[in-house]
């Protein structure tokens, strides 16, 4: 998706506005799993995550008709809807950032203790993630989750590239911080970095 051939992208994406259903099918294979993990990284339940998943598609075909590039990748646009949708959802459910996703996933014959253990770190991420502030979970979700690069991820959040950057680097201080990660230096300052929220 990301890094990927933006040009055969593009191609898709207008024979899916001329209404070919294959076009837009071939689109929604390359972005799915993508827009699943990020959509899953913010809710938490599986069945919630698929369920806005399938929304955030019928949005896009919906929306298609209207989208025009302007030099803004289309990976952008498509997860600017599916960050809108999560919010929504959020706002409605008022629910929290979890990784019940995580936590819910099969693993191939782990023991008993090895379940425990996995859970605990999962709960534990889920914690961290909890402390940050929404556009940082955002950011970090779009970037490592999705698979978004910055650009793509600064679209998605209506923010400048080096904004995205500075987020990402502040959330994920915050992780290592919150994570016992840092060793010598828990209360540290990270460096000041471009100014997150007045965009």
């Amino acid at each position: 998706m990301t890094g990927g051939d933006e040009t055969g992208i593009d191609r898709l994406v207008e024979a899916a506005k001329a209404g070919d259903a294959e076009a837009f099918g071939a689109v929604f294979d390359t972005y799915h799993d993508g827009v699943y993990r990020y959509v899953a990284s913010r809710v938490g339940r599986p069945s919630d995550a698929e369920d806005l998943t399938q929304l955030v598609f019928v949005k896009a075909l919906e929306a298609l008709p209207r989208y025009e590039a302007r030099g803004i990748p289309f990976g952008g646009w498509l997860f600017r809807l599916a960050r809108n949708t999560v919010i929504d959802h959020l706002r409605t459910r008022r629910e929290h950032v979890e990784l019940e996703a995580l936590a819910e996933r099969p693993d191939e014959g782990p023991g008993p203790d090895d379940l425990a253990a996995a859970r605990q770190e999962v709960e534990a991420v889920g914690v961290a993630l909890a402390a940050l502030t929404d556009e940082q979970r955002d950011a970090i979700a779009l970037r490592f989750f999705a698979g978004l690069s910055a650009r793509e991820a600064a679209v998605a959040m209506g923010k400048q590239e080096g904004t995205i950057r500075g987020l990402q680097f502040r959330g994920i201080a915050a992780l290592r911080r919150h994570l016992g990660l840092d060793g010598d230096a828990p209360g540290r300052e990270e460096p000041p970095t471009e100014r997150e929220h007045r965009e």
